[in-house]
């Protein structure tokens, strides 16, 4: 299997600025503990948000723009975005990362081909991280897992799919995403990059999200003007915002300080 190479991309000091971005020391060298430290202050510090779209801002699937987005404007993104700017991440800390393809699930039925952006990291076996999912697995998983994997945001399962390596990621039972069993260059995603960004049928051109992990497991989501906090225990509650609120819902909840409101 073909990896991208390791310590590519970011200079030490870009490392240095997005581990500060996140909140985590020096991790030290590539292990299953360090990853999982990795991913879980990432999930903590860096929102998912499709505000671009709806701030007429272009989306770049190129490496330096998605780690700048992240790090130097302090801003999260959706799937690609945040999985693409995690690789360089990693790689510059010494871990073997390539990027997966998958299709996320409606009912029963998975959705278009490179609707999602997940990692494969090779260590003493291969894992799935994923930073952009929204509610997801807090720890990496094992893809040559076939058993039940405990997480604190449920129980996981990787479940081989057809003939051609497909693997079913489920949560609690419910099937999350299909992996095409292939590993994938950024560019293979343009294209449904652009349809998510630009459709009308897209779910995240229709209205404004932005959702975090909350420092004691549960989350916060603001919903265009609504902001819902979940409680770890999964009971929610709601509140409908000005948009003065909004905007301070942004920049207190989520770190992200705009001049107007997306959409």
């Amino acid at each position: 299997m073909d990896h991208e190479k390791p310590h590519e991309g970011l200079t030490p000091d870009r490392r240095a600025a997005y581990l500060d971005r996140i909140a985590l020391p020096d991790p030290g060298a590539p292990s299953p503990e360090a990853l999982a430290r990795l991913q879980l202050a990432h999930l903590r510090a860096v929102p998912f948000e499709n505000l671009s779209i709806h701030l007429g801002e272009p989306i770049v699937l190129e490496p330096g723009l998605l780690v700048d987005k992240v790090v130097t404007r302090r801003r999260g993104g959706f799937c690609y975005e945040l999985n693409g700017a995690f690789a360089e991440l990693l790689r510059s800390l010494g871990y073997r990362v390539s990027l997966l393809a998958g299709r996320v699930f409606d009912g029963d039925r998975p959705g278009l081909p490179y609707d999602h952006l997940a990692l494969r990291v090779e260590l003493d076996r291969p894992w799935l991280v994923d930073v952009g999912f929204g509610r997801f697995s807090r720890r990496p998983l094992l893809l040559d897992e076939r058993a039940e994997q405990a997480d604190p945001h449920g129980t996981f399962t990787v479940a081989p799919y057809g003939e051609h390596g497909e693997l079913d990621v489920l949560m609690d039972g419910t099937p999350q995403y299909r992996l095409d069993g292939l590993t994938h260059p950024l560019r293979d995603f343009l294209p449904t990059c652009w349809w998510h960004s630009t459709s009308p049928d897209s779910p995240f051109a229709r209205g404004t999200t932005c959702s975090l992990l909350a420092e004691d497991g549960g989350r916060i989501t603001l919903n265009g003007r609504k902001l819902l906090r979940t409680a770890p225990d999964g009971t929610r509650s709601e509140e409908q915002l000005a948009d003065a609120g909004a905007l301070e819902a942004y920049r207190d909840h989520f770190g992200i300080t705009l001049d107007r409101l997306p959409g």
